[in-house]
């Protein structure tokens, strides 16, 4: 199967879809442009309006569509591993008197309901990434506002440490979504707005319904931005506030980088193939099965041996596989929406993975793998698929690889007592135990057990020591434990009647089961785009024959149905 970036508009639509590559690289980047100065990197968003990922729309007034945030992520990745000297970045535009206006609304028309989905979905994982990497990474963000900030391109702004806007008397930032477009900002600006820049609840109603946005002034009284500054003292203020937050940083300055190098990836019709990731495709079932292989050998302990393997050290080369496995399937095949979690290979491999990066946690590399993981399963827990993992004979859901199977939504375990050479394990690491939190804050063991000690210490108890079916079902790591003589039934039982079920129940099911107990901000972003998004997406209010989405620059004024539901 050919990757393909480009296609026909309506080809989104079509049942033919288009493949869509992740793959990015700043010598081709066709929007962004990142430029480095010592512990300071910019990123300058200068939109090639004729360069959507997709023909049949004009990328203006720097407005993005997903190929322009492909291209993001794949920059701020780069940051990460490539440039650790950097120790606060500054996003802001190359074009005059506007820093963004947000995702192309003409982009947004033409789209099917589940583009648009996913289209978000990857927006605000791109976004929180940003904050993961404040959070744990020691870089910070500034948003330089140089000009007019609406809706996304506010979002974005949103996301940074800092936001600071240009007094020039006319650029403002704005979420006009809901008067201009009947929906809601689809990348987290209602819940940051509240819960990050703690605007009061009327002001934020006041401006989450203006269509023209608030000026600097204004906008600083509010909390909807930092700082400010005239036109002639912009660039210093951006200067000045980055170099300070670079300074903060315990990122190292004379560190190398380790090349992030292209992914060896096979795509053909039977699934996608990397060294230590598979995807194999049964799209008569509706199901795809991903198997994550363990280090061929045991991974090396020394720290410069480490760094010297790079982007080739098996926690991150599995990590980036992992992560693009997860993407590619998203985008390009909706319609296998139960995924097949397996493990396979040597347990004490990764297992002596985990405690290097457990005893090296401290070293910028290290850290940043971590924090590669951390994402990847993140990505996989908000990901709007049936997660169902599978421990059999030649499994290996061992530490880093068991966050696999406590990730899925349902995990079963063969229990063959009798056959010792047969009979699976699992076995935690201290890995397990909060190394690479969900987006609700908690471990997937503490969020499985809603943060009760007696499960979680008890589960701590058997660190390192292999668990069979019997052990693992007591603990309550797994959710059941068929015996070799009704594994194969229960599982094929299991497979068909998920297959049977609504994808749309299913997906805000999950949704809310995966992240029980207490909120965090993250889970809000989620939870607005799973749910009321989600609904207000295919209302006719917004994507109807005169819905305010589809009338967008025609002249015409919206028509609504009034009743509220």
């Amino acid at each position: 199967m050919a990757m393909a970036s480009t296609t026909t508009a309506d080809a989104i639509a079509a049942t033919d879809r288009p493949w869509i590559s992740y793959d990015a690289h700043p010598d081709r980047y066709a929007h962004w442009t990142l430029s480095l100065d010592g512990p300071v990197a910019t990123l300058a968003l200068g939109v090639d309006e004729d360069r959507g990922l997709l023909p049949g729309y004009k990328l203006k007034l720097n407005s993005y569509d997903l190929g322009v945030d492909i291209e993001l992520a794949d920059a701020l990745q780069r940051i990460r591993f490539e440039h650790p000297e950097v120790g606060s970045v500054v996003l802001t535009s190359s074009r005059e008197r506007i820093f963004c206006s947000g995702a192309n609304i003409f982009m947004l028309g033409l789209s099917t309901h589940a583009w648009k989905v996913n289209f978000c979905k990857f927006t605000n994982e791109t976004r929180n990434g940003i904050e993961d990497s404040s959070r744990y990474s020691g870089l910070k963000f500034v948003a330089a506002c140089n000009g007019t900030t609406a809706g996304g391109g506010y979002e974005m702004a949103l996301a940074c440490d800092e936001i600071l806007l240009i007094d020039d008397r006319s650029s403002a930032v704005s979420l006009p979504e809901v008067p201009l477009l009947g929906v809601l900002p689809g990348t987290g600006g209602l819940t940051r707005v509240t819960d990050k820049r703690r605007v009061r609840r009327d002001l934020a109603d006041v401006f989450c319904t203006l269509v023209e946005g608030v000026r600097a002034p204004r906008a600083k009284e509010w909390r909807l931005i930092d700082d400010h500054a005239k036109p002639q003292q912009f660039a210093a203020k951006v200067r000045e506030r980055a170099s300070a937050l670079a300074a903060l940083s315990d990122r190292p300055r004379n560190a190398r980088g380790v090349a992030l190098v292209p992914l060896a990836r096979t795509v053909d019709d039977a699934g996608i193939h990397y060294e230590h990731v598979d995807v194999r495709f049964d799209r008569a079932a509706r199901n795809a099965t991903l198997t994550v292989a363990a280090p061929a050998s045991a991974p090396p302990d020394d720290l410069s041996a480490i760094h010297a393997l790079g982007a080739v050290w098996w926690p991150l080369a599995v990590a980036r596989e992992l992560d693009d496995a997860i993407l590619l399937l998203r985008t390009n095949e909706p319609e296998l929406g139960t995924w097949i979690l397996k493990a396979t290979g040597n347990a004490a491999h990764v297992l002596s993975a985990d405690a290097a990066l457990e005893r090296h946690r401290a070293d910028w590399f290290v850290r940043e793998t971590i924090g590669m993981l951390r994402r990847t399963l993140a990505r996989l827990d908000v990901t709007s698929r049936s997660l169902y993992a599978l421990i059999e004979p030649g499994s290996c859901f061992a530490g880093t690889l068991l966050e696999l199977a406590l990730a899925a939504d349902r995990s079963y375990m063969l229990d063959s007592p009798d056959d010792e050479a047969r009979s699976p394990t699992i076995v935690l690491s201290t890995m397990n135990f909060g190394a690479y939190p969900m987006v609700n804050g908690r471990s997937r063991l503490g969020a499985r057990f809603y943060g009760e000690e007696a499960p979680i210490t008890a589960a701590r108890e058997t660190l390192g020591r292999p668990l069979d079916a019997a052990a693992a079902l007591a603990l309550g790591l797994v959710t059941a434990a068929p015996d070799a003589l009704d594994w194969a039934d229960e599982i094929r039982i299991a497979l068909e009647e998920r297959a049977s079920l609504s994808p749309d129940a299913l997906t805000g099911m999950e949704a809310n089961l995966r992240f029980g107990g207490e909120e965090t901000m993250e889970t809000r972003v989620f939870g607005r785009l799973s749910a009321w998004q989600n609904w207000i997406f295919v209302r006719p209010n917004a994507v109807g024959e005169a819905g305010a989405l589809k009338v967008f620059g025609t002249g015409s004024k919206a028509k609504f149905n009034r009743e509220r539901v």
